[in-house]
């Protein structure tokens, strides 16, 4: 249903034709001295210019003639002047609207963003037993694939194939973009095998966004790699998914082998896939690779500015992106809701305390935005960050209720790092009031009371967690070797190389117990002797990407590990020793931000 829509009602949305039709007998062919002084309908500028048209049309009783009336209707739904009312007066004067005239207000109303506009027209289309084409299925999916409207295009889905357009290209490339729009991967799938040897570069564009959308970034760049296999040649919308997806996996070596074919391919490159592209270098740990790409932009948009914005806060560069924010703004461009989060985070992961009060101020009193969770949650974490904790939990204090819930739990992560215990319970007791479910609220309160040797409390919050019936997040970590993505989770005994990276992991080890590393075992709350303790902390997921990594990378090249963990001081400390022992450079994007490990240096500047 959409809109109280159903497909099968029986009542038609408009009055019947007349029986009786006093212009039946209008001949179309008008002497063409009466049409020579007409400009066509789809010259017309503007709407005051269409209606006199219009006036014209009707005294010479042309407005009754289909293919005239018929232009009437094109030039008035489908012009960026047009109006769908005024097309509608025209549709309702039509005395037998044929399937262009359906197919006409189906697509301007998706023209005007009104979908539910035009899946109402199909319903009406069918009652009047005019019989939709080939043109109609992928407007009228088009619609459903912007309202989700699943049910509607499974029973569209029906009709298509009834009507004998279960093999036409535009139709099963509808079904594809629709089925994926409504998170229905399995059925775009179907769709497509379904299309054999009749694919076309638009069906495997259509299949990887589906894929893109549910966060199915593997199977994206495996149909995007088969796609080039079979000789097509991608577009740039199938360009764009392969740049997500490499993005999200933080697959370099994979995102500069799709820029490269982009180069290849198109001579020049449209702002959607020139911010996709920036996205995906500095998503990936290359700052400077995005900024060039953003530098060499002749137009931007608010897009763009968010992406590199957002991108030199995870890289810790607060100053670089307040200067963009400051040009941004000189250029005339408005900011919104998502700069101001890269603002404020930018400030945040910088530790720019001034700064980032300043351009809360300006974003609430200039540009009159409301503060959002996110925007208190970034304020909490840089006032905590600065010390502040006070401050922070009168800011709190201060917010409306219904924001709290994240505010909470930010000010909770932030005592995690200044290990201050008396506020992360009062944080943990007003999270439990707002009957907050998540549990990274017990884990972290369970790690500072492990950090006060508070062994009986630590145990008391992770059953608790466990009682609320509350999962930990595994943890992962994700490492690029020559083109390929290789997963690992602690104590991870399934890789092929299990037994080489535990000895690399160990010697690793060693190798820094000489430069006065002790791993902190204080979070393994399992009870166990102390070496086992230390066993499981050698064994967490970024230390064994590491471990694979020196193995099978040439000596002297870079490392890039994603992991869905935010960093510990423990992790911390181990990889600026090991960027220093192995002379490599080592990037790590945690759930927050980036750290770039260089010679026992890291870009965070202990800001994290």
């Amino acid at each position: 249903m959409v809109g109280g829509l159903a497909l099968h009602q029986t009542q038609p949305f408009f009055p019947p034709p007349p029986s009786q039709n006093p212009a039946s007998h209008v001949s179309e062919d008008r002497p063409r001295e009466q049409l020579s002084c007409l400009p066509p309908p789809h010259q017309v500028k503007t709407m005051e210019e269409f209606k006199k048209l219009h006036a014209r049309f009707i005294k010479l009783g042309l407005d009754r003639v289909p293919r005239h009336a018929g232009d009437l209707l094109l030039a008035c739904s489908l012009s960026e002047w047009g109006s769908m009312d005024y097309a509608r007066s025209i549709f309702l004067g039509l005395d037998d609207p044929g399937t262009f005239d359906f197919n006409t207000m189906i697509r301007g109303s998706l023209f005007h963003g009104d979908p539910q506009g035009a899946l109402l027209f199909y319903p009406e289309m069918l009652q009047r037993d005019v019989k939709p084409d080939n043109f109609t299925f992928p407007f009228v999916l088009k619609a459903c694939s912007r309202l989700l409207a699943f049910e509607e295009g499974l029973q569209i889905h029906g009709h298509a194939a009834k009507h004998g357009f279960q093999c036409d290209v535009f139709v099963q490339n509808s079904l594809i973009n629709m089925y994926g729009k409504c998170g229905e991967v399995e059925r775009s799938c179907r769709a497509f095998e379904q299309m054999g040897s009749c694919r076309t570069v638009a069906s495997w564009s259509a299949l990887t966004a589906a894929h893109t959308r549910m966060g199915l970034w593997g199977k994206c760049l495996e149909f995007f790699a088969m796609m080039t296999r079979e000789g097509l040649r991608a577009d740039e919308s199938s360009m764009v998914s392969a740049l997500s997806s490499a993005k999200n996996l933080g697959a370099y070596d994979l995102g500069r082998s799709v820029h490269c074919s982009l180069l290849r391919s198109f001579t020049g490159l449209n702002i959607v896939v020139q911010t996709s592209l920036i996205d995906m270098y500095i998503s990936c740990g290359c700052l400077e690779k995005g900024i060039a790409v953003f530098e060499m932009m002749s137009e931007k948009n608010t897009w763009t500015y968010s992406v590199v914005i957002s991108g030199l806060a995870m890289h810790g560069e607060g100053e670089r992106a307040l200067r963009v924010f400051s040009d941004m703004l000189h250029r005339g461009h408005e900011p919104d809701e998502a700069i101001y989060v890269g603002v404020l985070s930018a400030c945040s992961h910088a530790g720019l305390l001034d700064e980032g009060l300043r351009c809360f101020d300006r974003m609430r009193l200039e540009h009159r935005i409301p503060p959002s969770p996110q925007h208190y949650g970034c304020m909490i974490d840089l006032m905590a960050r600065g010390g502040k904790l006070k401050e922070a939990y009168e800011l709190i204090e201060s917010m409306p209720a219904a924001q709290t819930e994240a505010a909470w739990r930010c000010l909770l992560s932030a005592c995690k790092t200044h290990g201050d215990l008396e506020l992360a319970e009062r944080a943990s007791r007003n999270l439990k009031e707002l009957n907050a479910r998540n549990s990274g609220d017990y884990i972290n309160l369970s790690n500072l009371y492990a950090e006060a040797k508070r062994w009986s409390d630590a145990a008391m919050t992770r059953r608790e967690m466990v009682d609320q019936g509350l999962v930990q997040t595994p943890g992962y970590s994700r490492v690029e070797v020559k083109g390929k993505m290789y997963t690992f989770v602690s104590q991870d005994k399934r890789h092929p190389q299990r037994r080489e990276v535990y000895e690399m992991a160990y010697q690793m080890e060693w190798q820094l117990r000489l430069e006065v590393y002790t791993p902190d075992a204080s979070q393994v709350l399992l009870d166990v002797e102390e070496e086992e303790k230390r066993r499981m902390v050698a064994a967490q997921s970024q230390k064994l990407a590491i471990a694979f990594a020196l193995l099978n990378t040439s000596q002297g090249s870079p490392i890039r590990i994603i992991t869905n963990l935010r960093m510990g001081k423990d992790c911390h400390t181990y990889t600026a020793l090991v960027s220093t022992i192995f002379e490599r450079e080592i990037m790590v994007r945690d759930r927050n931000r980036f750290h770039c490990f260089r010679h026992g240096v890291c870009t965070c500047g202990d800001h994290w």
